[in-house]
């Protein structure tokens, strides 16, 4: 029988960056400017779109989906480590859980939603003619309540893996929020059917979206080449490239971190990694996005100044 102690720890605690107080005070301005960054860069995106009829196309479509998710992503995150930064850096069983929950949701239904991302894509260049059936607003719908249902899927299964476990001591996490790989490691208990299923979701959201985004962008680099003209090959990479960018910046900071728990830790640098896809990715996508979409820039000023 297990001791009775077993389960004793209700409150973790949250490693913090740095000791040093004018470090901290630097991180959080950087932190904050982030979250400001990310919720009003996304936010002017929805509005955007959802205000200018031109822009009511698939592509924008998804892009108002990831936009909504990059935000839940900050704010699940970014409000807690403010708080770490200027206050006590703790965080309770329960809403340890909760952030667990919904940043694996919202990380998986990324991963799902640039491989949709791509396919659509690969439909507007390589099948032009057959766009408007294959990628018709009903076939969007479908996609992206597959794409949050399979995330929200994904991320239960994986978070009610964790309920079972106890945790009787140490109660630090050596990460500044909660993510099922820094938790698993102060579980008293077995946890190999978690790593196992941890590294099986890995593979099918990052190695398998990663396949299938890989091979949308070789028929679609491919359909490129044969374009006669400069300036539409130019054209044509200009409505991909961003999405290229985003998903590779993506990508390989995910796989890093799942994969990286099997080699030992790196420390500073699996935090630096971290920060990367959880704060300054949702923060750098509206620009990554918009600066060179003459479209939605033309869009933006109408709703800006409409006369």
């Amino acid at each position: 029988m297990a001791p009775e102690n077993q389960s004793v720890v209700t409150m973790f605690i949250l490693q913090s960056f740095v000791d040093d107080p004018w470090v901290q005070d630097a991180l959080f301005c950087f932190f904050f400017t982030l979250l400001t960054v990310a919720i009003v860069g996304n936010g002017l995106i929805i509005t955007t779109i959802h205000r200018s009829p031109s822009l009511h196309t698939p592509m924008y479509f998804f892009l108002v989906n990831l936009a909504l998710m990059d935000v839940i992503c900050t704010v699940t995150v970014l409000p807690k480590v403010l708080q770490g930064l200027v206050t006590e850096n703790t965080i309770s069983y329960r809403d340890c859980l909760t952030q667990m929950f919904i940043f694996t949701w919202v990380l998986s239904s990324e991963l799902l939603l640039f491989s949709a991302m791509a396919y659509d894509r690969y439909l507007a260049i390589c099948r032009p003619l057959h766009y408007g059936t294959l990628m018709n607003g009903r076939v969007c719908v479908a996609l992206a309540t597959i794409v949050w249902f399979l995330g929200a899927l994904n991320s239960l299964v994986l978070t009610c893996l964790v309920l079972p476990l106890s945790f009787c001591g140490p109660n630090l996490i050596t990460h500044f929020f909660c993510e099922i790989p820094s938790v698993l490691m102060l579980s008293c208990s077995p946890t190999f059917i978690n790593n196992i299923m941890t590294v099986i979701a890995d593979m099918f959201l990052s190695g398998l979206n990663f396949l299938l985004t890989m091979t949308s962008y070789g028929f679609i680099i491919a359909s490129i080449l044969r374009i006669r003209s400069a300036e539409g090959k130019k054209r044509a990479f200009s409505t991909c490239s961003a999405h290229l960018i985003v998903v590779t910046l993506y990508y390989s900071t995910v796989l890093y971190t799942y994969v990286r728990p099997a080699l030992g830790t790196a420390g500073i640098l699996d935090k630096a990694i971290a920060v990367l896809y959880t704060t300054v990715t949702p923060s750098l996508n509206p620009l990554i996005y918009t600066l060179r979409n003459k479209e939605f820039k033309t869009s933006f000023k109408k709703l800006l100044f409409p006369h």
